[in-house]
Parts: structure tokens; C-alpha cells; sequence
């Protein structure tokens, strides 16, 4: 990249100081709290890079809005909007598995202009600005080229809710496990969402996040030639309700599949 944004370095050094802060008690979590269930878990690690990037935003920025998983929202009437995801992929994180990420990205009017997804353990910085590619570590990266789905190795994640539509998500797993490479199954879906944007996925999809859980990811993956719908390929809900992200090659293929009528009880 030529030129980096002052939005994006400040976000990138942003990631990459709360990353420290994750670094500092990975592998040392003695207690965690749990939020909705036994399986959406809250870490000291969560909580302290929270604080430390929303306070490092409202000092370099204190009329800026900023949405966030555990502290909500901060709502300053702005055109400017952070949305952050202090650590993703909690549980990996507590069981010592080095797949979790930072998630920073930065809207402007509700359009994402900067974004910056950190993984620590790995050192790996996925980032992009608004009319530029997207990088890893300032390597410009693509989307692969697979163009059907027996060539195809995808990428998923469950919900922590049991509803009515959890057993559903199964039949539409193995589904897409018959008709590709195989699946697999993270736990972080900012870094789901780069590593489709790399090469190293083909196509991803899931149901039942958070805007946080996405916004970067999602502005990293189109940034790098890839394209990011709901289901049903009208455009993506902010919100995370469903998400539907490919190399754009095989967009249409995973779009046929999950938008049968017997998987209308996700809609």
C-alpha cells in the first residue's frame, strides 16, 4: 500500500497494542465469567483490550461513536463510527489455541472506510482502506480462484443459541460438506472472513452474529476481490444476521443451496 490513512495507522497500531495486551494472559486465563451460556465466555483479556482501545479512541477521537461487544454502544450523534471486537474467539483463547483476533473498523455516514483485523499469536495484520486493496502484512492479498464447489474448501462457525433452527444448520453443513473439499470450523469469524479474503478459504457463511463479529472482516474480504451478501445475495445486513462471503466465483453455487425452501426457517 502507497499511502496508509491516518484512520488506518492509528487502527492498526490500535490492533496491535490490544494484541499485546491479549499476548500477556494467553495461556495464564485461571477464571473466566459466562454470558448467555456455558459456552459464551467473558476473559480479563476481553475486558482489558476493550478499555484499552475505547480510551485510546476517545482520546485521539472523543466525538466519534464506537459499538462494541461488551460495552455496547456510544452513541456521540457522529458520522464517525468505530465497531470493535476486542477478542475474537474467546473460547479458543481460553483453551490456549492460537486462532483469535483484534477486530477494528471504522465507518463513516454507515460505510466502512478503514478496517483491521490482528492476530497476535500468529503476528498476522489483515487491514484495508477505502480505494485500495487489502493486505497481510503489507503483501497485498487476493481471493482464490475455485470456481465450483468440488474444488472448493470452506469455512463455518455455530451459534451459542440451541434453537429451533440449530439442528437446520447441521443439515446445511453436511450438505456443503458433499458437494466440496471439506469444512472446517475456526471459531473466529473476523479471521474466517481474511482467510477467505487470502485464498485459504473459498467461500464462508454463518448465521446469528454481531456487527462487530463481521464489519472488518467483511470490508477486508471485498477489499481483496471477494463479494459479501446475506443468504438470499441481497446486500449484507450489518447487523450479522446471516452472511454469505466467497471468492465471488462460487457466490452463486452457495447461494442456490442455502436458499431452499428447506432452509426458509433461517430467513
Amino acid at each position: 500500500m502507497k499511502s496508509k490513512s491516518n484512520f488506518l495507522k492509528f487502527s492498526i497500531e490500535l490492533a496491535k497494542s490490544a494484541g499485546k495486551i491479549q499476548m500477556s494472559y494467553f495461556g495464564k486465563i485461571s477464571s473466566l465469567n459466562k454470558k448467555s451460556s456455558s459456552i459464551d465466555l467473558l476473559t480479563i483479556a476481553d475486558k482489558e483490550s476493550e478499555i484499552y482501545i475505547i480510551n485510546k479512541i476517545k482520546k485521539k477521537y472523543p466525538n466519534h461513536s464506537i459499538l462494541s461487544e461488551e460495552s455496547g454502544e456510544i452513541n456521540n450523534d457522529n458520522e464517525y463510527r468505530w465497531v470493535i471486537d476486542p477478542l475474537d474467539g474467546t473460547t479458543n483463547f481460553v483453551h490456549n489455541l492460537p486462532i483469535f483476533a483484534v477486530s477494528i473498523a471504522l465507518q463513516k455516514n454507515n460505510k466502512t472506510i478503514c478496517a483491521v483485523v490482528y492476530n497476535p499469536a500468529a503476528d498476522k495484520c489483515f487491514y484495508a482502506q477505502k480505494e485500495s486493496s487489502a493486505y497481510l502484512n503489507d503483501q497485498k492479498i487476493n481471493v482464490s480462484k475455485s470456481d465450483n464447489l468440488n474444488d472448493s474448501l470452506l469455512v463455518t462457525g455455530f451459534p451459542y443459541l440451541h434453537d429451533e433452527r440449530y439442528d437446520l444448520s447441521f443439515e446445511i453443513f453436511k450438505e456443503f460438506y458433499d458437494r466440496t473439499r471439506g469444512l472446517r470450523r475456526l471459531g473466529s469469524a473476523a479471521l474466517d472472513l481474511c482467510f477467505v479474503a487470502m485464498g485459504r478459504f473459498d467461500g464462508y457463511y454463518e448465521y446469528n452474529l454481531y456487527p462487530w463479529d463481521i464489519c472488518a472482516g467483511a470490508f477486508i474480504l471485498e477489499k481483496s476481490g471477494g463479494k459479501v451478501t446475506d443468504w438470499d445475495n441481497s446486500k449484507l445486513k450489518l447487523s450479522g444476521e446471516r452472511i454469505l462471503a466467497t471468492n465471488n466465483y462460487i457466490h452463486s453455487n452457495m447461494i442456490n443451496i442455502l436458499n431452499q425452501d428447506k432452509y426458509k426457517l433461517f430467513f
